[in-house]
């Protein structure tokens, strides 16, 4: 049996790589359910964001092959497209990995909290699709707990800076003055929510929500003083937009080259500053190419990034040794389960011999034996029974010269040197 954790992410691959293999929500519980039918997979889960795509499975082969070999054929692509960007990692290096994930330290804001949600509703997706047994949920009960333990007992999370923070800092750096200046979100999520958080705190002049539900458009803009708007008005009212920040989990471009011309000619040609932080992307590459427009994708914020990793080496640091201590604590459990039918069927005989005197003993006191010698009797006879065997096999293995076995012994029966 070996964990195996495979995937790309944005250290690994661009976007237009990355969108290729997101897993859209919709079509997640048919690809669990694709994936566990693989005969090599007894357990798996999927985590997929605008960073990573990630399969996390117990196979019963050391084989990365099965996973890449499916994961491109589920997204109709050819293994040797995917190959150049794919790392894995198996056992210890697995568990270690999905903990640093967890605890923001893999992330491309170092300390990030959403990615711990995005892996726990991973799991309850794998959960509900049927994909998750005894080793995946352990794994993923452990990450949990020791996720919330790095929050805890580091700095790793404090004040974090979030890839919408990010791209709010950089339209704070193009536009000294957010006051004067309109905003059009699309998407009402938690990233665009964080998203219009940040924009509020730094006073911007208007907000406009645009998403596929309005209902929770109108939702999110309530709370910021913005205005809500559905997907289909979303041409029109672009000419207002001095900045557009997008994120949403469609599959297809919602914004393309065409609106985006015909809003920069009634704009006069006035700048628009763009960034897209969806996985598929939700605004054509092509607009990027346009005279005015300033686009940008999730990959494009790493100076903003980049000054948030330095800021938390420290804590990084001491939450790297958090993790390394319990990757050994959970691959204990693991190994543990090694001595399960071992010890169930030690537990078992020793109940059988057990019983069997019991009845012997039951015998001698209806027969009228006085009770204080059945209970020597029972002692006596329930001691010679137990120790029969380890004790054949001691003596044997001292006859053949296999000492390991005397000092597995000793160690095991806790057994001391009688000099």
């Amino acid at each position: 049996m070996t964990l195996l954790t495979l995937g790309i992410n944005h250290k690994t691959a661009p976007v237009e790589i990355r969108e290729k293999v997101a897993f859209a929500a919709e079509t997640l519980g048919q690809a669990l359910k694709e994936l566990i039918s693989q005969e090599a997979v007894n357990e798996a889960a999927i985590l997929s964001t605008c960073n990573r795509t990630e399969l996390y499975c117990s196979l019963n082969t050391s084989d990365r092959d099965v996973l890449v070999s499916w994961m491109s054929h589920f997204h109709h692509l050819k293994n040797e497209d995917l190959a150049p960007y794919i790392y894995s990692y198996a056992d210890n290096e697995a568990v270690q990995h999905i903990l640093r994930v967890a605890s923001g330290l893999d992330s491309l804001v170092m300390g990030e909290p959403q990615i711990l949600g995005q892996i726990k509703d991973a799991y309850t997706h794998a959960n509900d699709a049927g994909a998750i047994g005894q080793q995946l949920n352990r794994l993923f009960q452990h990450t949990f707990s020791v996720a919330k333990e790095v929050r805890t007992n580091t700095a790793i999370g404090s004040n974090p800076v979030s890839v919408a923070f990010a791209a709010v800092s950089l339209a704070k750096q193009i536009f000294s003055k957010l006051s004067e200046h309109t905003a059009l979100l699309i998407g009402a999520g938690e990233t665009i929510e964080l998203v219009a958080r940040h924009l509020k705190e730094q006073g911007i002049k208007k907000m406009i929500v645009a998403n596929r539900t309005v209902e929770r458009a109108q939702l999110l803009a309530s709370q910021y003083d913005g205005e809500a708007i559905p997907l289909a008005e979303l041409p029109d009212r672009l000419v207002e937009a001095d900045i557009v920040i997008s994120s949403t989990a469609s599959q297809l471009p919602i914004l393309g080259k065409g609106a985006v011309e015909s809003a920069l000619k009634q704009r006069k040609h006035k700048p628009i500053f763009m960034v897209d932080i969806a996985v598929p992307r939700d605004i054509e590459p092509e607009v990027g190419k346009l005279r005015d427009i300033y686009l940008y994708t999730v990959d494009d914020l790493h100076e903003v990034i980049e000054e948030n990793r330095k800021s938390r080496q420290a804590a990084a640091q001491e939450a790297e040794e958090i993790i390394e201590n319990q990757v050994e604590h959970f691959m204990g459990w693991l190994r543990s389960l090694d001595s399960v039918d071992i010890i169930r069927n030690f537990r078992s005989s020793a109940e059988l011999t057990r019983d069997g005197c019991i009845k012997q003993a039951e015998r001698q006191l209806a027969a009228g034996k006085d009770p204080h010698e059945v209970m020597k009797e029972l002692a006596r006879t329930l001691t010679n029974k137990l120790i029969h065997e380890p004790t054949a096999h001691m003596n044997q293995a001292a006859f053949e010269g296999r000492k390991h076995i005397l000092e597995a012994a000793q160690e095991l029966f806790n057994l001391k040197d009688n000099d």
